[in-house]
This record gives structure tokens, sequence and C-alpha cells, in this order.
């Protein structure tokens, strides 16, 4: 790999607050209001425990959740010291004017995990987890206003090809409600370069009757990535 990447072999376990997703994916308030949200991919990151302690309704979806909730928390808790080290090789390149220092980054994930683990395991609100992976997701048609899928997709596209982004985006749709939308961040690789189909998905989305944005983020750090993808139903 070059230097100007981010070295990962597999899928990383994500542990982000539902700040960080307010600026990623320029949420307000009304957007959570809409109905039922779901976060796809959504690892360990506590923004589904945080949306529903302000009274909305969210969910989480992630592959992981199926193979026993306490061996995923200590393996994304050992992701943190893992990553961490990654992005201290590579630190000079990113934007640190939100989190400030990579101590405060790193401090934020351990806070992450951490609600995360509280609610998860949280008998009343474990039901909010489940088991699930693109490109095929466990939900009913036409089901949740508000999609979320935070660093998996286009992220990995030297692991998951253009065909696996059509079904999977397919199925985002399926489960999007008439006049929901979806949001997907980022729009580029672990290598820092913009996911080469991006325009031939948009035109899919488009004959298939979504409406695409490339809408701002306000979450700068990742090297080039400034906008997430908004898909409107």
């Amino acid at each position: 790999m070059s230097k100007m990447s981010y070295e990962q072999i597999g899928v990383a376990m994500t542990c982000r607050s539902y700040e960080e997703y307010v600026r990623m994916f320029d949420l307000e308030p009304s957007d959570l209001a809409q109905g039922e949200v779901l976060d796809v991919a959504a690892g360990g990151s506590s923004f589904t425990a945080e949306v529903n302690a302000r009274g909305y309704s969210a969910y989480a979806v992630d592959p992981r959740y199926d193979a026993g909730i306490e061996k995923w928390i200590s393996e994304a808790v050992q992701e943190i010291v893992t990553s961490t080290a990654k992005l201290a090789k590579l630190q000079e390149n990113f934007d640190w004017s939100y989190y400030g220092s990579i101590e405060q980054h790193r401090a934020g994930r351990e806070t992450s995990i951490e609600l995360f683990k509280s609610n998860v395991l949280d008998s009343r609100q474990s039901n909010r987890y489940l088991a699930g992976k693109l490109p095929e997701l466990p939900f009913g048609d036409d089901r949740f206003s508000l999609i979320l899928c935070s660093h998996f997709m286009f992220l990995y596209a030297n692991q998951f090809g253009p065909e696996f982004h059509i079904h999977a985006i397919m199925d985002l749709m399926r489960i999007c409600k008439p006049g929901g939308q979806i949001r997907i961040y980022p729009l580029i690789s672990l290598d820092w370069k913009p996911y080469p189909e991006l325009d031939q998905l948009l035109d899919f989305i488009k004959a298939n009757g979504g409406k695409t944005e490339l809408c701002p983020s306000r979450l700068p750090f990742i090297p080039g990535s400034s906008h997430f993808l908004k898909i409107l139903l």
C-alpha cells in the first residue's frame, strides 16, 4: 500500500458517537423524528443508544451481533487500540480540527463503546440490535424513514466490488419507506480515492426511482472526504 492509505484487512469495528453521526451526515432533529431510523454496519457505535435516549426510535444492524455480544465488545475495545496505532503513523495526513488530538479521538471511541455496551446489555434495549449484513438485510419492505451507513460502503471498495454495492443499494432502497432517505459516508476508499463506480451507481439509483444528492459533511477528518451521498425515495 502507498503511504497515503489506511491499512486494513477485513472490515474494522466502528465505535462512533451520536455527535459524529450528526456531523458526518449533517443530521437535524427533524431527520430523526420522521419514523424509525436504522444504523447499518453499526458496530460498537453509540448512535442508536443516544438517539433512543433522545426520544426517537433507532435500530442497529451488524453481522457481528450474531457472534455473542460480549465477544464483540471485547473485540471492539481491542480495535480501538489497533486503529489508534495505525492513525498515529499517518496522523499528519488527517484533519484534527474536530477531534483535537489523537488522544481525544481515542477517548471518544472508548466513551462510545461503553455507551453501546450498557445499552445492548440492557434487556429493555437489546431488541434494538439485530444481526444482519448487506447486501440482504433482515427487514421488511418500506420500513425505515432514515437509513445511515457509516464507514462501510465504498470505504471497502477493494474488498467489495461494484456488484455488491449495487445489490446493497437495492436492499437499502427496499427497506426504506417512500418519502424516506438513505445517507452514506464516506464516498472514498481506504486508500483515500473516490469510489470509482459512483457515477454508474447514481445512474442506477435514478433508474430505480431514487433521487441523489452529494451533500457536504461537517466532520473534517479523512483526507479528501468532504461529502456524503443522500438518496431520496
